[in-house]
């Protein structure tokens, strides 16, 4: 997750740089469930509103809390499908605050928020985040569910009528990214804490769908949109923090940013912060636990399986000798292509791996959706990348892609 606000205060308001000591714990995004009441297009857990066998019972998910709040993880995300659908969220839930975790979220579609939001306000979860896809119709149509979007917004109304933190996560792909000054908006007129701009992922569902993923010039004017919103949010002491997921060449996108428009003192010290956050953290500082119990370098990467916490505690696992945990936390990376050649390799970190293994059956392969050119990554060859001006389309959801 790439925190563009937190970034930007550092030219307004610079701390000291602190870098990572000793072993690093991973946030742990936890899918508790397959089971979904929407059928979003982009799903990457291929959900549905079914039961699926083999999922880890009660008493496996408790011994799973325990152990993680052992291990000393900094972070627990409780996701999905959609994580209320569980029969035993709630018990889960209640013993995850019990043992205190250091914070605790809950990833949720937001349709059944506020039938229970009572229940969510008093366990206290440090934060709600909710998906959606669009404003009306476009979310509907992403989310494959007629209302999903009023419900979702009825989930975010009532968190923040009982003071829970809420933010919006909204995927952008061709057929959506003109909403994104609306989501932003939206974000405003609701009193939203954060929004979340994921680029997608070729997983899942997402993977069937990665024609849908925004060309590189409309991947670069949404960031220059985002970094307008957090720039004017950040000078005018507004409160809606914007962070980014799943495309790490965004902090390199604002690096130029800040590089045009502030002193080299400043910007220095900004590179210096993101040096020290460096970029993509899949098998080293995230980790992930599907439905079924099998832990994963991130919550994409369903391909891979370090092992199952069924058979063996989730610390002994992130711990052990597994090959690919290892090739991910090297520094810098085995990188191939314009990645390996990459000047911001300290910054980005090669970006998402699982796009590369998508595209191209290797892991280490260039990440296609590096929206960057050459130049502007310090690579000598000709630029890959064509910039072509941004062109409006309809929000018509309807709208197919060719």
């Amino acid at each position: 997750m790439f925190r563009l606000t937190q970034y930007m205060r550092e030219l307004v308001d610079p701390t000291p740089v602190r870098r990572r000591s000793g072993a690093v714990k991973p946030v742990v995004i936890w899918n508790l469930t397959r089971r979904c009441n929407l059928r979003c297009r982009h799903c990457y857990t291929t959900s549905a509103d079914v039961h699926f066998p083999g999922e880890l019972s009660h008493e496996q998910a408790m011994g799973v809390l325990e152990d993680l709040k052992e291990f000393g993880i900094p972070a627990l995300i409780l996701s999905g499908g959609e994580p209320l659908s569980r029969f035993d969220f709630f018990d889960l839930a209640t013993r995850a605050r019990e043992l205190d975790f250091r914070h605790l979220s809950l990833s949720t579609n937001g349709t059944r928020v506020a039938e229970n939001i009572d229940r969510i306000a008093d366990l206290g979860f440090d934060y709600v985040g909710i998906s959606l896809d669009g404003i009306g119709a476009m979310n509907d149509w992403f989310r494959g569910v007629e209302g999903a979007f009023d419900d979702a917004l009825s989930g975010v109304r009532a968190c923040k009528a009982r003071g829970v933190k809420v933010g919006l996560r909204f995927t952008i792909t061709e057929d959506n990214a003109e909403m994104l000054p609306a989501m932003l908006d939206l974000c405003d007129s609701e009193g939203v804490d954060k929004f979340y701009l994921s680029h997608l992922v070729y997983a899942g569902r997402g993977d069937k769908h990665r024609g849908e993923d925004t060309a590189h010039a409309r991947t670069r004017h949404a960031m220059d949109q985002l970094i307008d919103r957090a720039w004017a949010a950040v000078s005018g002491g507004h409160p809606l923090e914007i962070v980014t997921g799943n495309n790490d060449a965004d902090a390199v996108w604002f690096l130029h940013w800040a590089e045009r428009n502030f002193d080299a003192g400043k910007v220095a010290h900004m590179r210096a912060h993101l040096a020290a956050w460096g970029g993509n953290s899949s098998g080293l500082g995230v980790a992930n636990i599907d439905p079924q119990g099998n832990v994963h370098p991130d919550t994409y990467w369903s391909d891979y399986t370090v092992g199952s916490v069924k058979k063996t505690p989730f610390s002994a696992l992130w711990t052990g000798d597994d090959p690919m945990l290892a090739t991910l936390r090297q520094r810098p990376r085995p990188l191939k292509g314009r990645c390996g050649a990459c000047a911001f390799k300290e910054i980005c970190g090669g970006n998402t791996r699982i796009r590369a293994l998508q595209v191209t059956g290797d892991p280490w392969a260039e990440d296609p959706a590096c929206y960057l050119s050459n130049s502007e990554i310090g690579v000598a060859a000709a630029d890959r990348v064509t910039v072509t001006p941004f062109r409006g389309k309809s929000h018509d959801p309807a709208h197919r892609f060719i």
